[in-house]
């Protein structure tokens, strides 16, 4: 008997979906246009900086220091990249930064408050910050006269940035009759100060004592009359004595 011939089963292979492909293909080439024409375009570019807050840093220092010219990517650059950098400026706090599509970028910067003024070498007068940086005060800046003066602190002495600092913790009612502060250190207390008020006393305290002995000062300037007043490790209180001496001769009479 002749063979019959079993006939051959065809693999079931699973149906490709080319149309389906083809559109995924299409959607992303034509996701790369879209996105290569964005940046290409003026909307992708930054069209506006604008910078506020800024006292004593001129707004050209912080542009410069920001990385950031019209121009360029709006999204070259993240709001953290450009604080990081701005907080570099020793007169820098805080930084905020507001980044408005399309175009526009928003940087409001807090600089450390003033605490006291200074005259360099040549007499132009410097703004000295709580951080204990010194600089020049722009002409079209009001001084403000509650705050006192350094003079004869050398510029990298190292005792006038503490000062600094512990002026800025000091509540401004409490410094405003301080007019002038000068160093004068000694061997047993090298952060001696002595300071002049407006009020006609004479103090002398150290840097490190001058926040928790402010508040006596100001009580000893509120009832006594013109004075010495020491506030170091003890606190003293000496009354000037006025010269009240006068000559009361007659006129070609002797004494």
């Amino acid at each position: 008997m002749p063979k019959s011939k079993i006939p051959v089963l065809k693999e079931n292979r699973p149906k490709r979906n080319t149309s389906r492909k083809v559109v995924i293909i299409l959607l992303l080439l034509f996701i790369v246009l879209l996105a290569v024409l964005f940046f290409r375009s003026s909307m992708s570019r930054i069209s506006a900086i604008e910078i506020t807050g800024n006292v004593y840093t001129a707004t050209s220092e912080l542009l410069d220091k920001s990385g950031l010219k019209e121009g360029d990517q709006f999204f070259g650059t993240t709001a953290s990249e450009i604080i990081e950098r701005l907080k570099t400026i020793k007169a820098v706090s805080t930084v905020t930064v507001d980044k408005q599509f399309p175009g526009t970028i928003h940087i409001k910067v807090q600089e450390y408050p003033t605490v006291a003024y200074e005259l360099d070498s040549s007499g132009a007068l410097r703004a000295i910050l709580s951080s204990g940086t010194s600089l020049n005060v722009p002409p079209t800046i009001g001084v403000a006269v509650e705050k006192p003066i350094l003079t004869q602190w050398k510029p990298n002495d190292p005792l006038k940035a503490k000062l600094s600092q512990a002026l800025a913790q000091i509540p401004n009612e409490l410094t405003t009759d301080i007019s002038e502060i000068i160093p004068n250190p000694t061997p047993s207390f090298p952060d001696q100060i002595r300071m002049y008020t407006k009020s006609q006393f004479e103090v002398i305290t150290t840097i490190s004592l001058l926040t928790d002995k402010v508040e006596y000062l100001n009580q000893v300037i509120e009832t006594e009359r013109p004075g010495k007043i020491t506030m170091l490790e003890a606190d003293t209180y000496v009354p000037f004595i006025p010269d009240n001496t006068e000559d009361t001769t007659e006129p070609g009479t002797k004494p």
